[in-house]
Parts: C-alpha cells; sequence; structure tokens
C-alpha cells in the first residue's frame, strides 16, 4: 500500500531510528506567503519551472484543519545540481508557503526525492502544523516512510529521521500520487473551488448537483456529479449518507474498467474526510459509521470488479500488456481497504461481522489470482494485528478458497510475521494468543493449503513451515512440542521424495534447523526434539555437513555442555556427516583445507560432553567412540585423540580406584577405562598412524603410572615399544620417538627393578641403533637420565650413568671421525659439548663416578679438536664453548660448597 495515515490513536505505532542524516549544502531558499516567488537567476528560473511543472497539482482533498504538504524533486543532465520544491496548501485549497532549494550535489533520484521529504517535513514542523498530509511521487520513498521495518539502505538514515520527526504531529499521512493525478485533480479542485464561488453568489448547490446530472456525455457528468457532490455534502444541505450513496450508485454508469477505476477512485478520494465517522462534523443523527462502511464497501467492490474485468478487454497477444497495467493499477483499489481501516468507528466487532466477512466474499468470489493475493495482502498490512488475531479462524477459512496457482504461502508468511511482531512488540498481549489457539489454526490451515495445493512446490510448502516455526519461537518459546510438531509437519511434507536437490528449498530446510538454534542458544534443547535429526535425513550430503558445523559452532559459541550419552547419541546422529563419509560423497571431492577445519571443529566438540557422574561419562565416550571408528582412516588421526583425553581425564578423576572392588560391578575405574583406550588406539595402527598411537601409548602410560597400575602402564610401554620396532620407518620419525619413550620412562615410578630394568635396556639399544651418529649419540646420552632420578627414592645408578655418557662419547668420536673421512674435515664440536654440559649436570647432582679429572679430560679433548686443522669452523659451537666454560667459571667464583667442588678444574 502506498498511503498509511498516522495519529495518537494508531493501533500500530512505527518504530522509530534515532539516526539522523547530513543536510546536503544548499545556496538559494525562497519563501513566500499565498503566492509564488521569483528569481532573478535564470538557472533557478529554469530549475523552478521544471519542478513546478510537476507540483502544479493539488492532488485531493485535505482533511478539516490539515495542510497539504506537496514535494518533488527535478534533476538536470547538464548541471550539476538538484531542484527542490514544496508546496503548502489548506483544507480549501488557498497557497500557504512555496519553498525551493537548489542542491549543488549529483544525486540519485531516490535519494533527491527523500531529502525534498525531509525538508517538507521540517518546514511542517518549524510553521508547527499539528495535522499534515505529506504527498509525493516516489513510490519507494512513500512505503519506506509508511513502512515498520528499519530501512537499511543508503537512504535510511534520512527515513529514520524523517519517521522521528512526523511522531510530533498529532495527526500525519503520507501518501503516493502519479505526477497525472496531480494535475488532473488540481483541476477539479479549482472546479471545486469555483462551484463554492457559485454557491456563495446566490446559485444553490443544491440545483447546481442537478444541474451537471444533465451533461451530455456521461463520464464528465460523473466527475462534475462527484466534484459538486463534495462541495454539497461540505453545506450539510442534505445528510452526508444519502450523498454518498447516490454517488457511489451513481458511479456504475461507466464500466469501462480504467475510466471507472479511476472515476471511482476519484469519489474515495473527495469523499475521504467526509465519512460520517465518529467525531466527524458529518456524523448526523442518521448518520453512523455504517453507513460510512456500507459505502466504502460498496466502491470497493464495484471498483475490484473493474479491476478484475480488465483482463478481458483487449486481444489474447496483449494479455500481458494488460497484466502489467493491471498491477500498476492496484493501488486503487487497495486504497478502500485503506480508508476503511482508517476510519475511527470501526471496532472490531463491526469488523469481525461485517467488514472481513464481505471483503473475504469479494476476494474470494472474484476468482483472480493477481487480485485475490494482492487483496489479502492489503488485508494483512492496513488492518490493526489484534484484528488479525481475533478473527485469525475466518482469515484463514479463506485461504485453502484461493486459486491454487497464486503466492498463497506470502501471504500467510506476512500474516505469521505480523503476529508474531505483533507478540514481541507486547508481552502482554501473549495470553490471547493462546486464548484464540492462535498455533492450532495457523498449523491446520497451513496443513489444509499444503494438501490442497498438490503442485505447490517443495520449496513453498517449507516457506510455510519457516515461517510457522518462527511464529512458535516467537510466541510461544516454551512449548517444545510446538516446535516438534512443525518439523514433524516438515517431515511428513518430504517423506517419500529422495533427497534435496533444489537449492532453494535446501536453504530453507537449513533456516528450518536454525531457528530453534539461534533462539534457545541450547543445542541440548533442540536435541530433545524427536523430529530434528528426521529433517537432517532429508538434506544432501554437503548440506548436511553444512548444518553439522553450524551445529558445532552453536555448542562452542554458547559454551554448552551435553551430559547424558543419550544426547550424545542424538547430537552425533545430526553431525554423522562430519564422522562418516555419507553417500553421495567422495574422498576425492573433498577440500584438505575445509576437511581439516571440519574434523577440527569434530575435536572440540569432544571437549564438550561432559558429566559429573563417573560411570555416564563413560557410557558418554563409549558412545562417542561407536561413532567414530566408523569414521575411517582419514578421520580417525583427527577424532580419536581428543576421545583419548577424555577418557584419560577421567582417569585422573578416579585415581583412588583400582577396579578391584569385591562384590560390585564398577564399570568407571581407571582398569576398566584403559582396556577401553587400549581398543580405541589400536584403531591408529591400520590408519596408520603409527607415530599418533605411540605417543597417546605413553599418555596411557603416565596415567597407569599415577594410578598406581604397574601391569597396565608396562602393557603400554610393551605397545609402544612394538609400535616403534614394526610401524615407525622414518629415521626422524624414529629420533622423536625415542626420545618420546626416554622422557616417559624417566617419569615412571611404578616399575619395580626387573619391569624398569627390561624398558630401559630396550630404550638404550633402540638409541644405539638410530641411523646418524649425532642421533646415536643424543639419544644414549639422553639415556643416562634413566639411570639417575631425582625423586627421593628415584634410581641413582652413578656407574650406569657414566656408561652412557662414555659410551655417547665414543659415538661423537666415532662420528668426528667418519666426518673427516668423507668431507675432509672432522665437523664441529657441538656433540663434544654437549657431552660435557651432561657430565656438569651429574656432577652437580652428586654423582660419585662423575669426577673432576673426568670433565677436565673432556675440555682438554674440546680445546685440542678446536684447535685442529681438520675441525670446521662454526660459530654456534665456540660460542656454546665458550658458555659452558663461563659457567664453570661462575660456579668457581661463587664460592660455598659448590665452588669448592669446580675449584680443581682449570680452564
Amino acid at each position: 500500500m502506498g498511503n498509511v495515515s498516522h495519529d495518537k490513536r494508531n493501533k500500530n505505532p512505527q518504530p522509530i531510528s534515532t539516526n539522523s542524516h547530513r543536510k546536503p549544502a544548499i545556496v538559494l531558499e525562497d519563501e513566500e506567503e499565498g503566492e509564488i516567488a521569483k528569481n532573478p537567476c535564470p538557472i533557478f528560473n529554469n530549475c523552478i519551472s521544471h519542478l513546478f511543472f510537476h507540483l502544479t497539482g493539488l492532488l485531493e482533498t485535505t482533511d478539516t484543519h490539515s495542510v497539504k504538504i506537496n514535494f518533488d524533486d527535478a534533476g538536470f543532465d547538464r548541471e550539476c545540481f538538484i531542484g527542490v520544491g514544496i508546496k503548502v496548501r489548506d483544507e480549501t485549497g488557498h497557497f500557504l508557503v512555496w519553498r525551493s532549494f537548489i542542491i549543488l550535489q549529483k544525486l540519485g533520484p531516490e535519494v533527491a526525492e527523500v531529502l525534498t521529504a525531509k525538508f517538507a517535513v521540517e518546514l511542517a514542523s518549524e510553521k508547527q502544523w499539528s495535522r499534515i498530509v505529506l504527498e509525493g511521487d516516489c513510490l519507494s520513498v512513500v512505503k519506506k516512510i509508511n513502512s515498520a521495518d528499519e530501512d537499511l539502505s543508503t537512504i535510511g538514515p534520512i527515513i529514520a529521521n524523517i519517521k522521528r520527526t512526523l511522531l510530533d504531529f498529532s495527526w500525519f499521512r503520507v501518501d503516493f500520487i502519479r505526477m497525472i493525478d496531480m494535475r488532473a485533480f488540481d483541476e477539479l479542485r479549482r472546479l471545486e473551488m469555483f462551484f463554492k464561488d457559485e454557491d456563495r453568489h446566490g446559485c444553490s448547490v443544491v440545483d447546481l448537483y442537478e444541474l451537471v446530472q444533465h451533461a451530455g456525455n456521461i463520464l464528465p457528468r460523473l466527475y462534475l456529479l462527484c466534484t459538486v457532490g463534495s462541495v454539497y455534502i461540505k453545506s450539510k444541505e442534505a445528510p452526508a449518507k444519502d450523498v454518498l450513496k447516490d454517488l457511489v450508485e451513481m458511479c456504475r454508469g461507466v464500466q469501462n474498467p480504467i475510466r471507472g477505476l479511476f472515476l471511482r477512485s476519484y469519489l474515495a478520494q473527495v469523499s475521504r474526510d467526509k465519512l460520517p465517522d465518529i467525531g466527524s462534523e458529518y456524523e448526523g443523527e442518521g448518520d453512523t459509521v455504517m453507513d460510512a462502511v456500507e459505502f466504502v464497501l460498496q466502491n470497493f467492490i464495484e471498483m475490484n470488479k473493474l479491476w478484475v474485468r480488465m483482463q478481458h478487454q483487449g486481444p489474447l497477444r496483449e494479455k500481458e500488456k494488460l497484466e502489467k497495467e493491471r498491477g500498476e493499477l492496484r493501488d486503487l483499489v487497495g486504497k478502500n481497504l485503506h480508508v476503511l481501516s482508517q476510519i475511527e468507528g470501526v471496532d472490531l466487532e463491526i469488523y469481525k461481522e461485517t467488514v472481513l466477512p464481505r471483503v473475504l466474499e469479494q476476494v474470494v468470489n472474484c476468482k483472480d489470482e493477481l487480485a485475490q493475493y494482492y487483496l489479502m495482502d492489503c488485508i494483512i498490512q492496513v488492518f490493526p494485528d489484534e484484528y488479525h488475531l481475533q478473527t485469525l479462524e475466518t482469515l484463514l477459512a479463506a485461504c485453502p478458497q484461493l486459486q491454487p496457482t497464486g503466492d498463497l504461502k506470502t501471504v500467510l508468511s506476512q500474516l505469521m510475521e505480523r503476529l508474531s511482531n505483533y507478540a514481541a512488540s507486547s508481552p502482554e498481549v501473549l495470553p490471547e494468543f493462546l486464548q484464540v489457539e492462535a498455533f492450532a489454526k495457523l498449523s491446520n490451515a497451513i496443513g489444509k493449503v499444503v494438501e490442497a495445493q498438490v503442485d505447490m512446490p517443495i520449496v513453498g510448502a517449507i516457506s510455510l513451515y519457516v515461517s510457522l516455526l518462527t511464529f512458535t519461537l516467537r510466541v510461544h518459546p516454551d512449548r517444545l512440542d510446538y516446535v516438534d510438531q512443525v518439523l514433524g509437519a516438515c517431515v511428513k511434507k518430504l517423506s517419500g521424495k529422495p533427497k534435496l536437490e533444489d537449492s532453494k528449498a535446501t536453504k530453507q530446510v537449513v533456516a528450518l534447523l536454525s531457528a530453534p538454534l539461534d533462539k534457545y542458544d541450547d543445542i541440548v534443547t533442540a536435541l530433545t526434539l524427536s523430529n530434528y535429526p528426521r529433517v537432517m535425513d532429508h538434506l544432501d550430503a554437503g548440506t548436511n555437513k553444512v548444518m553439522a558445523m553450524v551445529i558445532i559452532r552453536s555448542i562452542m559459541k554458547n559454551k554448552t555442555l551435553v551430559s547424558t550419552s543419550d544426547k550424545v547419541e542424538v547430537l552425533f546422529e545430526l553431525i554423522k556427516g562430519l564422522i562418516k563419509d555419507l553417500d553421495g560423497i567422495s574422498n576425492d571431492e573433498l577440500d584438505e583445507e575445509d576437511f581439516n577445519e571440519e574434523q577440527n571443529s569434530v575435536a572440540c566438540l569432544m571437549h564438550m560432553l561432559y558429566n559429573e557422574d563417573p560411570e555416564e561419562m563413560l557410557q558418554i565416550i563409549r558412545t562417542v567412540w561407536k561413532h567414530v571408528m566408523v569414521g575411517g582412516p582419514t578421520r580417525l588421526p583427527f577424532t580419536v585423540p581428543p576421545l583419548v583425553f577424555s577418557a584419560l581425564k577421567l582417569v585422573r578423576r578416579l585415581q583412588s580406584q583400582d577396579g578391584d572392588i569385591a562384590g560390585e560391578e564398577v564399570p568407571a575405574t581407571p582398569r576398566n577405562i584403559f582396556q577401553l583406550l587400549n581398543q580405541i588406539i589400536e584403531a591408529l595402527w591400520v590408519v596408520p598412524s603409527p607415530e599418533l598411537a605411540l605417543r597417546l601409548y605413553l599418555q596411557c602410560a603416565e596415567a597407569a603410572n599415577d594410578c598406581d597400575l604397574e601391569p597396565v602402564a608396562y602393557e603400554f610401554f610393551t605397545q609402544a615399544f612394538v609400535l616403534y620396532e614394526e610401524e615407525v620407518a622414518d629415521s626422524k620419525a624414529q629420533v622423536t620417538a625415542i626420545h618420546l619413550i626416554i622422557g616417559t620412562l624417566q617419569r615412571m615410578n611404578v616399575f619395580g627393578v626387573e619391569n624398569r630394568d627390561t624398558l630401559t635396556h630396550k630404550a638404550t639399544g633402540y638409541s644405539a641403533k638410530l641411523l646418524k651418529k649425532p642421533d646415536q649419540c643424543r639419544a644414549v646420552y639422553a639415556c643416562s637420565h634413566l639411570f639417575w632420578v631425582d625423586d627421593q627414592d628415584g634410581v641413582k645408578d652413578g656407574e650406569r650413568v657414566l656408561l652412557c655418557l662414555k659410551r655417547s662419547l665414543r659415538i661423537a668420536n666415532a662420528a668426528q671421525q667418519m666426518a673427516n673421512v668423507t668431507r675432509g674435515s672432522s665437523g664441529p664440536v657441538t656433540l663434544f659439548v654437549e657431552i660435557l654440559n651432561k657430565y656438569l649436570y651429574f656432577f652437580e647432582k652428586g654423582n660419585p663416578q662423575i669426577t673432576t679429572s673426568a670433565i677436565q679430560g673432556l675440555i682438554e679433548l674440546i680445546k685440542t679438536e678446536m684447535q685442529s686443522d681438520n675441525t670446521t669452523p662454526d660459530h654456534a659451537s665456540d660460542a656454546f664453548f665458550t658458555s659452558t666454560l663461563r659457567y664453570i667459571q661462575f660456579q668457581k667464583q661463587k664460592g660455598g660448597a659448590m665452588g669448592e667442588k669446580y675449584d680443581p678444574i682449570k680452564l
């Protein structure tokens, strides 16, 4: 609708934004009271002349005690400026103010029009007028000013500024008017003023009313009759209802659709402020609101018949042109419904008993697709929300009777959007929704429409359910059964059909599934909806993965903990597109970067699965493993580690239990969890991912050590060594693995002498068998830590420490000789310096086998090697050795017991 009026009793107040807009540069301003100002500037006169050609009309009769403000702009292709004109008249049609501006900017038509509207509203505010009618010829600007929604376009701030200013008036209306109407109505307005003057000069308005009926041609006769009829009603020489009834009946004489539409549109406009409404000056003893309603309804019915008949006026080949013309003229018909909505006396009872049934009867009986859906949209948009709520059953009953080829889904969607916005803006009306059973009525109506329109595209049906779900979540957020019912209806519609391939339908399903997540910010709530996963099953593989990522992001964003195995079961069923291969998509189609992001998201999700109860937590872990184990070799390296660490976290909470509780079944014990962990890690053998499996075995062994479970820890070390022997073939991977084994074994204190000797012997042996000599050397001297542990009860075998260090020294020497043979130089002395630092470490720890003479000899060896001509100069090695000597000197100078120990060493 292009026209909406407002006052302090407005039933649907418009939300106003607080945005403002900078006023552009304006260089000229003229204002005259009662006449048009002239400016000597020829360019300005040219601009204003062109502009005033469009603004010369008075559009229609204004309401009593109100002023009418016409605004327009004029742009010139050759000039970089815009002309702005504003014209104000009172209810009698006399000029009050005329203003003109030039804006020194090249602006688009819509921007220029909205700026002109802003200046017009500011003028009205400046003059302190309380009742205004604002009229312009830019339909998009008028609609945006009248819209309840915030405008997000570039002109949005100016629109918001206009809305805010309009609230200062006690009454206002913003109308769209075509320029051709402006010129025609201007002449008719002048004629009306002439008839008023004739009445003042003694010519009775009754005689004029009779006289114009003798005009020869019917069309001019009826226009004259409407014009004189307006004066006749104002004179109050006859009841308004009688004159209006006579006029609406006489207009039947024009049955040409286009001529009849414009004639009746003119009748509606001149009579708008003369209806016998409550509080109107034309409300008499015999004139009631029902007379006004009957007049508008009768005019509406006749206009609709003319409008529908237009499609049959031309040849079949011009049908498309006729439909376009009908679309352009639809506002002429819709204005009648707008006038009905603004009649003060039309309360809920009159609307329910008279207005809505009569309008719907006409809508259904016209059997015209364009007319039906446009008029249904008008009904929804112009009448108050509370009226829709109380007459919901009547309004919805008409929907299945409409033409099945029309866009009924848009009508119902707009109705639900209006009602949901109404509920959101006024929480106190929520009991009324329950009282009228709004959800049940809407749900039944949508079901009937979907069943009746068997040819409705699937995207149309799903969009209806999206609107219904949005309505439910806003009006009844606590009724999860309603939400599940909507999802179930969607499942029923999708059942028996293949996977969705229509991109638009897929987007609607994603919107349907995302709505509960956005509303509740809690995936746990969505997991209680039994039909939620059933809807997801109808998505194709790619969209299923997208929806799964939406679910995971929602969980991570809201930090939602999923705390039961049943909910975990449902959750992993929802995200199955990420944890296993679905039909319709192959691994070759996966982008590696996207795949890694998806699997990392699944890994993060596993840390959000938690329950304080150990038994329930163990059940959660088992449930996750059941789903993860089918993920295939590409997914297991991502999903197994977080699952293992989740189980180890549970083990730490249960360290006091050993699992040997007689007479009781306690599944959540460290021993049982370690058995499960062993099964989980074994899955990585077949991936194969031996390095990852080895790291996880060592983590489990350390956890078993903390639980004082020696057999379990030994088994995990055994598995780690087996992996090292059989699966780890890369030399770099072997070096990393052996150092991990040595580091973990060094921290173990649960082993007895026999088991520890076996494991340390294995570690030392593997260290000496590494491929490269430098790697051998570093691994062997690292093994020295296995025989000297600083703990109070730790192992302290000085001889075996010295044995490891001597062996590493021999290996380093061999590496030097090998380098001398192959490259002609012995290479840097880094290995010797590293071994020297190990000697110093154990010397300070009190190992009696590490003597000052051994340290002195090693220092001399390094100096000799550095001075040798065969040694390759290396600044890093030189700096390392220098720093080590500086440390020794520092210890000697520090004094005390440690200084005495270092004193024999000569630098």
